[in-house]
């Protein structure tokens, strides 16, 4: 076959280097105490591989923050980044659960607390949870996350009763080999394990075998007089382990069921009534290593929905979270090792919260909140992943439709300042990364104000993405049906505006407010529409320039108290200051803040030539908005916005000159269009008002 096909030969060999080499084979006790020894990492706890393998693939810091950004979430690199996270709140919550989780690899405590991940719905947290079980996976397939497990061999030729289906029997509980050692011996190993290891943790295994296993221990032991070495000889194979999610190993994810039918045995195990017959009831043997604990072991057991289950229910919690233990119906204690992960919404968090008597299991719960996004450029990012996982339509997102919507979705998230020098929309173009032009807004105690005022913590309650993004997904198949091939921020407003009262997760109570907050992302909106259609239609760089230049020469001398050469008759005159303030005035800096702002600026251009670097305003973000919005002034009174809303204008050379520096700033034709028809009835309005 030629071109991109792929013939079954080069699919085999791409599985076949995709597993582990080891995945079948079966080794001797004697080979894994050898290859323990010189990777001591093979014994981890579960606590301690997952640690690992959150470093193993990449990390960076962020400085500012003081957050590490995993790069499993940053960049998802095992799916070419279709499943990254975005935001800062997230990365944060992400970076307290490995904390958490690093802590309890070191036995700080948190290796005996249920992990729980609070928030709103569609706010990450299962989707985190996932991205975690998908990355074990694949740890434990290289070579740095590999651990093993091991197999009864036959066992009929020792043990009479044993049913010949069950001469070769897999370790139920998936346990570490080393547990087939006896304490002190076992202890021995362990110690010169440490002194070989190369990590931030120690290696430590106390467990027991499982009840099934140390039956068939004592067995064997028995007929051999105590030679340990002939048991682990002749009747047990070290095989390899891989988590596998689909096959219930190392890797669970119990969701409850019916509320009023729950049945302990879903998580700790039950009798085997197949082999009742074969063994009796008591024997070990006759045990059903099937429940969510046993499945998860050496590996993430996750809960969905955790608190809704019954409080007795939750009593199992205790003892495997605390003791590491779970304590089945009919079977001794069993041993367990595993990241016990709970997810919850807020609603059944509030009603746990409250009772007393869950007052042992909360104490057992490190709680990691998963707030909202509360940068709406990050909330925008979310909806372009969607886009780009799925098959949309050709159609042409036009610039800011995503970022209004995630302002809007923001705006519902973010609690209102106490102060009356900050609006809820400067607050949100804060945590957005925007420079305050006036700098009244205290981005840290913002943050503090909100945290002391939300009852659980900021961004725990508004709008879902889920909500924005079907709304997105109407938008667009609705256009597609109208012969649209465009979206905007205004056909986006009008989804939001029908369809807000009929999304059954937004309280009643809350419509109005909505309504008010999408009104503030539509005047926002306006407002940046205009700067488009401003610059499209006013944008001249070489006048900047000339303007920026003036503008700095006239600062200097104000400044240094020094005068400047008038442009036209070359005499010596004094800083312009209408020129001046007339560039000013555009950034809304009032009078008594404008030698901060000329200092400002004089630093800005010093700095820059103490570098090499020559002035150009384009380079200053601040100067060059407040030199496009003068040029605006000085030249939007000979521009006919009656042409602007003309359809019959279209084919207008000026017009089509617009149209066309619209489209160098990221818009279609017919999005070019709407704009100019939006902006410019919008401009000729404040116009006549004026």
């Amino acid at each position: 076959m030629t071109g991109d096909t792929e013939t079954l030969d080069e699919l085999s060999k791409e599985y076949r280097e995709s597993i582990p080499g080891d995945l079948r084979e079966s080794r001797s006790f004697d080979w894994y105490l050898d290859e323990v020894y010189e990777d001591p990492k093979i014994a981890r706890n579960a606590h301690q591989r997952v640690a690992d393998m959150f470093d193993h693939y990449g990390t960076e810091y962020d400085e500012e923050a003081g957050v590490v950004e995993y790069h499993l979430a940053s960049e998802d690199p095992l799916h070419d980044g279709e499943n990254r996270f975005f935001g800062r709140v997230i990365h944060e919550s992400m970076h307290e659960f490995v904390n958490k989780v690093k802590s309890g690899a070191r036995r700080l405590g948190p290796e005996r607390r249920i992990k729980l991940l609070l928030g709103p719905v569609g706010s990450g947290k299962s989707a985190f949870d996932q991205q975690v079980r998908r990355y074990f996976e694949d740890y434990t397939m290289q070579e740095e996350g590999r651990m093993y497990t091991f197999r009864w061999t036959d066992l009929c030729s020792v043990i009479d009763d044993q049913d010949p289906a069950d001469d070769t029997v897999r370790s139920p509980m998936n346990q570490e080999p080393l547990v087939l050692l006896p304490l002190e011996q076992r202890q021995q190993v362990i110690d010169g394990l440490n002194e070989r290891l190369d990590a931030p943790y120690t290696i430590r295994n106390e467990q027991s075998l499982d009840p099934e296993s140390e039956f068939y221990m004592d067995r064997l032991l028995a007929h051999y007089d105590d030679d340990l070495q002939k048991v682990l000889d002749k009747h047990v194979e070290i095989i390899r382990l891989t988590a596998d999610e689909n096959k219930r190993q190392a890797l669970e994810t119990f969701e409850p069921k019916d509320k009023k039918n729950q049945d302990e045995t879903e998580l700790t195990g039950d009798v085997n009534y197949s082999k009742i017959a074969v063994y009796g009831e008591s024997d070990p043997r006759a045990f059903d290593y099937s429940g969510a604990f046993c499945n998860a072991n050496r590996g993430i057991f996750s809960g969905e929905e955790l608190l809704k289950l019954q409080r007795e229910f939750l009593y199992d919690f205790l003892h495997a979270s605390q003791e590491q233990t779970i304590k089945p119906k009919n079977n001794p204690r069993i041993d367990i090792d595993q990241v016990i992960v709970g997810r919850t919404n807020m609603p059944e968090y509030k009603d746990k919260k409250g009772d007393e008597k869950m007052e042992a299991f909360n104490d057992r719960t490190k709680r990691i909140d998963f707030p909202y996004v509360l940068s709406y450029e990050d909330e925008a990012e979310i909806y372009w992943k969607l886009l780009g996982n799925a098959d949309v339509p050709d159609i042409h997102v036009e610039p800011h439709t995503l970022e209004m919507a995630g302002l809007f979705s923001v705006l519902t998230r973010i609690e209102e300042p106490d102060t009356d020098t900050v609006d809820l929309l400067q607050k949100a173009k804060a945590y957005n990364g925007e420079d305050d032009e006036t700098d009244d807004v205290d981005l840290k105690k913002l943050r503090e104000e909100a945290a002391a005022k939300a009852e659980i913590g900021e961004g725990m309650e508004g709008i879902s993405p889920r909500f924005i993004g079907d709304e997105i997904a109407e938008a667009i198949m609705d256009s597609k049906h109208r012969g649209r091939d465009f979206l905007s921020p205004l056909i986006v407003f009008n989804f939001f505006e029908e369809n807000l009262e009929h999304h059954g997760s937004i309280a009643e109570d809350r419509f109005d407010t909505y309504y008010r907050y999408l009104e503030r992302v539509r005047e926002e909106y306006r407002e940046r529409a205009i700067e488009d259609v401003r610059h499209a239609l006013a944008y001249d760089v070489d006048e900047i320039r000339r303007q920026g230049e003036k503008y700095m020469d006239h600062v200097m001398a104000y400044i240094d108290d020094d005068t400047v050469e008038d442009e036209i008759t070359g005499r010596e005159q004094e800083p312009d200051e209408t020129f001046l303030r007339s560039v000013e005035e555009k950034l809304d800096i009032p009078e008594d803040r404008k030698d901060d702002f000329r200092q400002e600026v004089s630093n800005w251009v010093s700095r820059r030539a103490r570098e090499g670097e020559a002035f150009n305003p384009q380079d200053n973000e601040r100067l060059r908005r407040a030199l496009e919005r003068k040029l605006w002034e000085d030249k939007k009174h000979n521009i006919n916005f009656s042409a602007l809303v003309s359809a019959n204008e279209f084919d207008d050379d000026e017009r089509s000159a617009w149209i066309d520096a619209l489209l160098k700033q990221g818009y279609s034709e017919d999005g070019a269009r709407e704009v100019l028809e939006f902006a410019g009835a919008e401009v000729a309005k404040s116009e006549l008002e004026e």
